[in-house]
């Protein structure tokens, strides 16, 4: 039986999430393995969204959000990348391999884009393998809100 990932994938309200409702209206078909969370704004996910989407389970965790200098907040997404490329290296110490996070910036006009990312990404997590041993991630909850 092969391993079929679990990915959560949180996208701004205003193009990622209107990116991937086009992909779906176009029937541009991608990985059922990903599950949205519309968020109004990326600068809005707290780095502990993410470890509890994969303490719960998530064998990945998608971020996309609108492309530098098109944020609808005007610099949400600047924050957004602040605060991910922090979280790579926490989750490194956490003993998960920082590849089972991905951030990407998606526009309300492409759909297909976020078909072919959506794709990439759970085969990228397919060939990692299902994520075990979440006693550390388990050890990081309520650790909540770092930097801005």
């Amino acid at each position: 039986m092969s391993f079929e990932p679990k990915i959560v994938a949180f996208l701004c309200h205003w193009c990622s999430y209107t990116g991937a409702d086009l992909a779906g209206t176009s029937r541009i078909k991608y990985s059922p393995a990903v599950r949205i969370v519309r968020v109004m704004c990326s600068g809005r996910i707290e780095p502990s969204f993410v470890l509890k989407a994969l303490r719960e389970g998530a064998d990945g965790v998608l971020v996309c959000g609108c492309h530098p200098g098109d944020c609808h907040y005007l610099e949400g997404n600047y924050k957004c990348l602040r605060r991910f490329i922090m979280l790579k290296q926490v989750v490194r110490q956490l003993g998960v391999d920082p590849a089972r996070l991905r951030l990407e910036w998606v526009s309300a006009s492409e759909g297909d884009h976020f078909a072919k990312l959506a794709d990439a990404f759970t085969e990228q997590v397919r060939q990692l393998g299902p994520l075990a041993g979440t006693a550390r991630l388990e050890a990081s909850e309520g650790r909540s809100t770092w930097g801005s």
